[in-house]
């Protein structure tokens, strides 16, 4: 069974439109089974809560659970390093000031090695980014939804 790790931009298309949250709920409806919340993503979604109240309503309703029964994945020290690897990797051969990189890049490249470590296949939609990082780390990725 292909267990699966949501990226950021599903949570926030789902709290921003109708259409992402029954996209995401018919997703759940699926493959809650299969489903697993990454650190990295907590941390992207309670950094850009712009209140207290949204950010523990996120806590409350999708972190906290997800937690409570064992369905979170967090980077190792390995991940880090792999991901510091192959950001340096790239900043070298694409001749990139490390200044100049996102910090949601170097998020993407932490959270793509954490779900290569933890066997997990990330389901985006910011492909086009993905398709960039997997140039300097292995990992898999598919765009929503998978059937």
């Amino acid at each position: 069974m292909t267990k699966y790790v949501l990226d950021t931009n599903l949570y926030i298309r789902a709290f921003r439109s109708e259409e992402g949250k029954l996209d995401l709920q018919r997703y759940l409806a699926a493959f809650t089974p299969s489903t697993y919340f990454s650190s990295v993503v907590a941390h992207e979604l309670l950094v850009g809560a712009n209140t207290d109240s949204k950010a523990r309503d996120i806590n409350a309703r999708i972190i906290e659970p997800l937690r409570k029964v064992g369905r979170l994945i967090t980077p190792t020290h390995a991940a880090w390093t792999d991901s510091a690897g192959a950001i340096a990797r790239m900043s070298r051969k694409e001749n990139r000031n490390l200044r100049s990189i996102p910090k949601s890049l170097i998020h993407d490249y932490l959270l793509a090695a954490s779900c290569r470590e933890s066997g997990m296949t990330l389901i985006t939609e910011n492909v086009e980014d993905f398709k960039e990082v997997r140039r300097y780390l292995r990992f898999e990725y598919l765009p929503p939804w998978p059937e």
